[in-house]
């Protein structure tokens, strides 16, 4: 083999200086013209075969699901415009969480002497969509790709096995170290940023020829298929072309990728579960579940021992109003226990739509659509209503099952501050899309505050987009008889979708969506959360209809609720406690998850079941105590476990 280059770790094939010629085995994979898999090698003629057949195994077992196009390329190499390259030295950056992840990303960007960091940062979920990378103008921030759909694509290379290169399997960390390797040698590309779009691989990369490649362990979440990437371009545009004809073009053999061993198993194939669960446990974010030995209540049995129960999201404690019981055992007798079948099938009763009936006249709204739970609502409606090329804006605190549905959705997501309606309107101008939705908790979760629902709705109804709004802790709770926030802000604005839960207030089990008919008439024929699961039971959907018939006859219950969260914050406040909130439930910050657990169990041990909300549930350093209050706490309960929270503070010197 004779030598043309060695300088940079590149070396040149001659022609008729090799042993065998060599083959480009190109596989891509789509479903309804969206790219599931691509893969290429580089083998010897007797590979050929083995290595497309390995290539279709590897498109057709992907995680992101089965093609409906498959295509393999199969092109003979010119032997003499072989380069080979050594790999990019490897480093490792482990990080805890996507946006430490990110955080490095900004690093190896100010490393390179960018200076439009954040705008930068902030194109990358503009190549999530597309099948190559977007080749930006890093001074300019100018996209200089021809077509911005499909971006440049790197092709044409592989990496260099026991003399010659061979083999289709998955690998990737080795074929991540290639492509980084052939980019960082591109004329006038200076660096890389990549997230992978595969749904099981949540590792992404930063490379360049100065840096070598960094492996950052977390730039997404496990699951989400947003990824892509951007090469980073610097110096004179007319020579792009030249850029890409080499990107494109050019094949490249990679010597020495260095190998990411396997972990060794510990006892067997499940180690990695151990493993995981010893790390949860050192970082005091294991979970356990509690017996309770007795009905939801303002009191609980638990232990053998009587307990307040300041946890419960039962805050109107419907559950237990004789009414409600007596009506759900009655229809037992009638209906049974089970459903039989989806609602699409066998399993729809009266029961059923007289629920949908009063949930549409409750909320206000032209009708409503039961489902199995409030974290199925949300997956079925936005994944249903929103897809590929959409963009849904999301508040950033909420609830996992909104950021699970526009997951599934694979819509573009646009995060904005929590609650902060400036910064809506300036993502909604700097994202314009053509369909979309803005969404957002009515009451959030952990920390009890309301949504500026005026402002939320007019912004979204100035750019055209659907308002959904997540009612699961504001129905029973705001508003004068407890209609939830569009009577909280006096009926004078209101969102498209209310989407909201029947587990809580109303104290039985279900989620629900309430707007307009053309829109619940949609979600029945396209939510596939509805369309595939058991119908609920008719003794659950009776104590709902029971539970949503008491609330309206008895708004004192709801007023009972209000006065209680008054009281309490008042308690706390005298004991110099922190606490503010006019919904039920009040958050009182620890900061340190340890402490946290500690404190939440001195308050068991004193007869007060008082949860400590934790990472991932809220941020790290973020743990806190969430008192969940009902109506039916009497004045001496609340002062005496608002005396108790302030003693274990003080004990714990946190007051």
């Amino acid at each position: 083999m004779d030598l043309v280059s060695r300088s940079s770790g590149v070396e040149l094939r001659k022609k008729g200086r090799v042993a065998m010629p060599l083959y480009s085995v190109k596989m891509r994979a789509s479903a309804d013209d969206q790219h599931i898999s691509g893969a290429e090698k580089i083998v010897p003629p007797h590979q050929i075969a083995p290595c497309a057949a390995r290539l279709i195994q590897r498109a057709m077992s992907h995680a992101k699901g089965e093609p409906d196009q498959l295509h393999i390329k199969i092109e003979k190499l010119e032997e003499a415009g072989i380069l080979f390259l050594d790999a990019l030295p490897v480093r490792t950056l482990e990080v805890d969480n996507c946006r430490s992840g990110l955080e490095q990303v900004r690093e190896f960007l100010r490393r390179l002497q960018i200076s439009r960091v954040e705008e930068i940062i902030a194109l990358l979920p503009k190549t999530y969509a597309m099948r190559g990378a977007m080749l930006l103008d890093v001074d300019t921030l100018e996209r200089l790709e021809p077509d911005w759909e499909r971006g440049v694509r790197a092709t044409c290379m592989d990496a260099q096995r026991a003399g010659l290169p061979a083999g289709a399997e998955k690998n990737h960390f080795a074929e991540a170290i290639v492509l980084a390797t052939k980019v960082a040698h591109a004329p006038n590309i200076i660096g890389e940023l990549c997230i992978s779009d595969d749904p099981e691989y949540v590792t992404g990369y930063a490379a360049s020829l100065t840096t070598g490649y960094l492996r950052i362990t977390k730039l997404k979440p496990l699951g989400s298929e947003q990824g892509g990437r951007i090469f980073l371009y610097r110096g004179d545009q007319s020579q792009v072309d030249r850029t890409i004809s080499f990107l494109q073009e050019q094949p490249v053999i990679v010597r020495n990728v260095p190998v990411l061993a396997p972990p060794q198993p510990l006892c067997g194939k499940l180690a990695f579960l151990d493993e995981a669960l010893e790390r949860i446990q050192n970082n005091h974010l294991y979970r356990r579940m509690t017996p309770l030995q007795s009905a939801q209540s303002a009191t609980v049995c638990c232990q053998g021992r009587e307990l307040l129960m300041l946890a419960s999201n039962h805050y109107l404690d419907m559950a237990c109003v004789d009414e409600v019981k007596s009506y759900a055992a009655q229809v037992l007798g009638q209906y049974g226990a089970g459903s039989g079948g989806s609602r699409l099938t066998t399993g729809n009763t009266e029961l059923h739509e007289l629920l949908e009936q009063r949930i549409a006249e409750f909320k206000g709204t032209e009708a409503a659509l039961v489902f199995n739970s409030g974290y199925v609502a949300n997956l079925a409606a936005i994944s249903s209503l929103m897809g590929r090329g959409d963009v849904i804006f999301s508040d950033e605190l909420n609830h996992a099952s909104i950021i699970d549905g526009c997951r599934l959705s694979r819509a573009e997501v646009v995060v904005y501050r929590h609650n902060d309606m400036d910064d809506l309107e300036r993502k909604l101008w700097e994202n314009p899309c053509g369909r979309g939705m803005v969404v957002s908790d009515g009451v959030f979760s952990m920390d009890g505050d309301i949504l500026n629902l005026p402002r939320f709705v007019e912004l979204a109804n100035r750019y055209g987009l659907l308002s959904m709004v997540d009612e699961a802790h504001s129905t029973g709770v705001i508003g004068a008889a407890g209609r939830g926030i569009v009577e909280y802000y006096g009926g004078s604005c209101k969102p498209d979708i209310l989407m909201g839960t029947l587990s809580k207030s109303v104290g039985s089990e279900g989620g629900f969506v309430c707007g307009s008919r053309t829109l619940i008439d949609y979600l029945v024929n396209r939510a596939r959360g509805f369309i595939f699961s058991t119908a609920l039971s008719p003794v659950t959907i009776a104590a709902s209809i029971k539970a949503l018939e008491y609330i309206e006859e008895h708004p004192e219950r709801v007023r009972a609720l209000q006065e209680n969260v008054k009281f309490f914050c008042g308690c706390l406040k005298q004991q110099g406690v922190n606490a503010c909130s006019e919904t039920a439930i009040v958050p009182i910050l620890i900061g340190d998850e340890q402490t946290a657990m500690e404190v939440s169990q001195a308050l068991f041990d004193a007869g007060f079941f008082l949860s400590a909300i934790r990472y991932p549930t809220v941020e790290k350093g973020g743990a806190r105590l969430r008192a969940a209050l009902m109506a039916t706490h009497t004045r001496e309960q609340l002062q005496a476990a608002a005396d108790a929270i302030a003693g274990v503070l003080r004990e714990k010197m946190l007051l």
